[in-house]
């Protein structure tokens, strides 16, 4: 008797089951919707999909400045004028790069201003560099920020050298 209730109990829910799977959506034709979207694509972060970030930085060649890419991301600002300090790769000294950032003007700090002005502070004294190591730290420090042309003072040991642009 017990398997006849069990049966029983069984084709009620199968039955149930069946009568509100039917209940489901209709089926229709394509609604519109409008034009699709358009504009730029954010890039996709994840762990299949690394984005292609780079570090420009403003290295000396013969005397001149000279623009220098490095893969890299989610650096600072600091960090990335302490790549000046710390010198070319043993690749761009091979390609005649050099740097007239001293050794000890590393750690940085930036300071954001109102209307775009930076101020970047090192550990050495700002009046004592070279025109080539200023011109260096402010193309750099340029180079840090999405909306150009930034302004840039460099400050250090009580010293800083007047409201600058990127010359290049």
């Amino acid at each position: 008797m017990r398997t006849g209730l069990a049966r029983r109990v069984l084709a009620a829910g199968l039955v149930s089951l069946v009568a509100v799977a039917g209940c489901g959506v209709q089926p229709s034709d394509a609604i519109s919707a409008g034009d699709p979207p358009s504009g730029a694509v954010a890039p996709t972060v994840g762990p299949t999909v690394a984005p292609a970030m780079k570090i420009t930085l403003y290295l000396v060649k013969n005397g001149r400045l000279s623009a220098v890419t490095r893969p890299g991301r989610g650096l600072s600002q600091a960090d990335t004028l302490a790549l000046l300090a710390a010198g070319p790769t043993a690749t761009e000294q091979a390609h005649g790069l050099t740097t007239d950032v001293p050794p000890g003007a590393d750690p940085f700090s930036v300071t954001a201003k109102p209307t775009g002005r930076l101020v970047v502070t090192l550990s050495t004294p700002a009046g004592e560099l070279s025109t080539l190591a200023v011109a260096q730290i402010v193309c750099t420090a340029a180079a840090t920020v999405l909306e150009s042309p930034a302004q840039i003072t460099v400050a250090g040991a009580g010293q800083s050298v007047r409201l600058r642009n990127c010359p290049g």
